[in-house]
């Protein structure tokens, strides 16, 4: 092995990201996994993710992104959507993900529960909730009322397991962001006192804490001035 390619191999994954529900969920990860890696910020409020140099790394301009210098073949990888970066992530370590194929397929099952419906339900009633122009009450109810009821499915999953999916894995990595702040869509957690429990049981990890603390000093106020506000607005959600 070459200087050039041992060093390679230690060189940090780079994580674009932003200190939100789906970029905690990489951070977290990449913890959990012990690997090496740096924070690009990508400061969605200010419009970063429509970038060239970020859209040739995700064409549809969310975060997070990771670029890994040491891919397949020893070769630069970037890979954006948070489903699919965790799954990169456990087939190059080979951690958090089970050995039998019917103990994956329920990891995956609720990996893509995850992204297909409880981060989009709570986005959305965080959105008419927290930064809609102005109230729309039935779409406040509509998604108030869908997150309660994925609460509820939750609840149900984990009344014989203390985990999402026998021991924790990359499924209780994407679903935790999302349950941490159920509060902001008007959820009692109280109401699911088994997801409460499960949810207390992942915090409780050091390599969650850590992940949920990357970039904390990114975070910023949302603007108060009327005229900045909507500015804001139109940039964060693409309304142009």
């Amino acid at each position: 092995m070459t200087q050039l390619q041992a060093k390679s191999l230690q060189d940090p994954i780079e994580l674009h990201y932003w200190p939100t529900p789906n970029g905690w969920k990489i951070a977290i990860a990449l913890e959990e996994m012990g690997l090496p890696y740096r924070i690009v910020p990508v400061n969605i409020g200010q419009g970063h993710q429509f970038t060239p140099e970020f859209l040739h790394l995700n064409p549809n301009h969310r975060i997070p992104v990771i670029v890994d210098p040491n891919g397949p073949g020893g070769q630069p990888i970037s890979v954006f959507e948070s489903g699919a970066i965790l799954q990169y992530l456990r087939r190059k370590t080979g951690l958090f993900y089970p050995a039998s194929e019917r103990q994956r397929v329920d990891v995956e099952q609720w990996l893509y529960w995850q992204v297909g419906g409880l981060g989009p339900m709570c986005g959305q009633a965080g959105h008419f909730k927290l930064y809609a122009p102005e109230p729309v009450p039935y779409a406040i109810e509509r998604y108030t009322r869908e997150v309660g009821r994925l609460l509820g499915v939750l609840e149900r999953r984990l009344a014989d397991r203390d985990f999402l999916a026998g021991d924790y894995s990359i499924a209780d990595m994407a679903c935790w962001p999302w349950v941490s702040l159920v509060k902001n869509y008007d959820q009692d957690i109280k109401a699911f006192p088994l997801t409460q429990a499960w949810s207390e049981r992942v915090q409780q990890r050091p390599a969650v804490q850590r992940g949920r603390l990357a970039g904390a000093e990114l975070v910023q106020k949302v603007p108060t001035d009327p005229e900045e506000l909507a500015n804001w607005r139109r940039t964060l959600f693409a309304q142009r």
